[in-house]
């Protein structure tokens, strides 16, 4: 069934409060992401930042592994849709390594978060062009 108005609005909110969480010393980016699974849960994520960059975990990527978790069938599904939002930048969608991990568990999905002129949307399977597949 299609999201409405509500739904994606309280993604969003949910979203900001996630992002209230994150762990950000370096880059001052607080990230957060609401992920409504297939299981009608809505599952939260926040990025947490480490000295050593390489090993930052983004909203996203958080957000899904809370998720699988809880969910044990269907997972290339799992994703419906994913709000994110963050606390300084005009427009932040999924970085690659999100757009890849969203394509695996979010067949059919929707990535939704605020661009410059408002809300942007975005299915999943159309973010990652040529996405990897084994």
């Amino acid at each position: 069934k299609p999201l409405t108005k509500q739904d994606i609005t309280e993604l969003r909110d949910h979203a900001i409060k996630a992002s209230n969480q994150a762990y950000a010393p370096y880059s001052g980016i607080h990230v957060g992401a609401a992920l409504l699974a297939s299981d009608g849960n809505i599952y939260l994520g926040c990025n947490v930042e480490n000295a050593s960059y390489g090993l930052t975990i983004c909203a996203e990527r958080s957000a899904v592994s809370a998720a699988m978790q809880a969910i044990s069938s269907k997972r290339d599904q799992m994703v419906r849709a994913i709000y994110i939002v963050n606390n300084k930048v005009p427009e932040i969608p999924p970085c690659g390594a999100c757009r890849q991990v969203l394509f695996e568990f979010g067949k059919g999905g929707i990535v939704y978060f605020d661009g410059k002129k408002g809300m942007k949307k975005m299915l999943i399977d159309k973010i990652l062009p040529q996405a990897f597949r084994l």
